[in-house]
């Protein structure tokens, strides 16, 4: 019986996104005019997790592109690593 409680216990375990945070910071630095400026914060809502960037003045629009179509390039490989990591994860871009 112990066997099922330690899987139940492992499977509520929130997981860190470390990959999904290297690649957002390392695709969000190779945009922007300057790399330095970039913030990247994981904020846990619940059974929800959001990585917000944070990104210095002027660098929103490279990070956004038209019609937010680099924004959701970002959103999409974000996801993916965020799913080897075992969890989703939503990305947002703050001023």
């Amino acid at each position: 019986m112990s066997d099922v409680a330690e899987t139940v216990d492992a499977s509520e375990e929130t997981p860190d996104f470390t990959t999904a945070k290297a690649v957002l910071t390392y695709v969000v630095q190779q945009l922007v005019e300057d790399p330095s400026a970039v913030e990247i914060e994981l904020d846990s809502r619940g059974r929800k997790s959001v990585l917000n960037v944070h990104v210095g003045p002027g660098d929103m629009g490279r990070v956004i592109g038209k019609r937010g179509r680099v924004a959701q390039s970002i959103r999409t490989v974000v996801r993916a690593a965020a799913a080897r990591d075992g969890g989703d994860v939503e990305v947002e871009f703050l001023d």
